[in-house]
């Protein structure tokens, strides 16, 4: 297999950019550089996402992407759920059978004037109660 058509197709290369060769070239004077200022400086280099003193796109934008590592407990008033009520130990699990909850729940507080009674049968510590403190 011979090595000798490693030629680029015809049109496909541009012969390269030589600027500040003269005013002939088309590319004298100022080198493609424009008029005067920072940019037409040896060394100026740009700031990442500077707009010319307008305010950046990253600024403008929101922030996103913090996720707080503090799990909020599913607030359930027990007052209104009768079921929560007639259960003889409470746990996360004995009122996920009692009532539909969300899968990413991982803490309840039981809320209302009949939580302070039902503290006494709570034994899951994933159960809270705004009565007496647990335990």
């Amino acid at each position: 297999m011979a090595l000798e058509n490693l030629t680029p197709a015809v049109g496909s290369t541009h012969s390269k950019k030589r600027v500040g060769r003269g005013q002939g070239s088309g590319m004298g004077k100022t080198a493609t550089r424009g008029g005067k200022g920072q940019t037409a400086r040896s060394g100026y280099t740009a700031k990442r996402g500077f707009e010319g003193g307008q305010q950046p796109l990253q600024r403008r934008l929101p922030k996103i992407g913090f996720n707080s590592n503090v799990t909020k407990p599913y607030v359930i008033n027990a007052d209104r759920i009768e079921a929560i009520s007639s259960l003889s130990e409470i746990t996360l699990e004995s009122i996920k059978s009692v009532m539909s909850l969300p899968n990413y729940v991982e803490k309840v507080k039981l809320i209302g004037l009949k939580a302070k009674e039902l503290a006494s049968k709570i034994k899951d510590e994933a159960v809270l109660t705004s009565g007496k403190v647990n335990g």
